[in-house]
């Protein structure tokens, strides 16, 4: 029961998180847009990046608009529930984000320009929560996978806080942390917003930042 959990916006320890399972829930395929594997071996010079910005349908939707982006995929990031499912995570006893994997080619589109599209496509002051959804799989976090993400990561969020006080915003909540596992989600959330263009999700055609100057990342 969840009053013996905490609640919605409470980060369970890993001690009072799910055990998960071994094996993977999914084996991705091909991305229903793309036509490129989700899964690894990506190919040559591609390069990784991953993002938590609330409802992961909108999000990679998004993402994979993008020119120079090869792939996306969305899944599962940041608890300690091995393997774990939708209603898992939905539970909040996992600690997992719905989070967004970019596989992107860095000679046509740079993390940064990721990251822009990140910081202006939520609202990322709003701690365990996105809009109406609220509990810890919708929380704002970026998972950095080298020193340079990291720099960049730290730097923009420091540029995009700025412009947020400026324009009465409160603190960024954002996590920055070393990427973990990626569990990919349940097929039929790959791609949603392709395979049912009316289902519902989150507003990300624009982003909290559109009413302010625009940061350079």
């Amino acid at each position: 029961m969840r009053f013996l959990f905490g609640s919605k916006t409470d980060l369970p320890t890993p001690d009072q998180a799910l055990p998960g399972r071994a094996d993977p829930i999914v084996e991705p395929g091909r991305h229903a847009v793309l036509g490129t594997p989700m899964a690894p071996p990506y190919r040559a010079g591609a390069e990784v990046a991953e993002f938590a910005l609330g409802c992961f349908w909108g999000a990679e939707k998004r993402f994979w608009q993008l020119p120079g982006v090869i792939t996306t995929a969305v899944g599962y990031e940041g608890g300690a529930t091995p393997n774990a499912t939708y209603d898992e995570v939905c539970s909040g006893r996992t600690g997992h984000a719905e989070a967004v994997r970019v596989v992107f080619d860095p000679k046509q589109i740079s993390y940064e320009e990721l990251l822009r599209e990140f910081w202006e496509e939520h609202d990322p002051t709003q701690g365990m929560r996105q809009g109406n959804d609220v509990g810890t799989q919708y929380r704002s976090a970026i998972f950095v996978r080298s020193d340079a993400q990291r720099e960049a990561a730290e730097r923009t969020r420091e540029t995009y806080a700025a412009a947020l006080r400026q324009s009465g915003y409160g603190a960024i909540t954002t996590d920055i942390s070393d990427a973990g596992e990626f569990y990919f989600a349940e097929e039929y959330h790959q791609q949603y917003l392709h395979k049912n263009p009316y289902g519902y999700c989150p507003d990300h055609s624009t982003g909290v930042t559109c009413s302010i100057s625009r940061p350079e990342a």
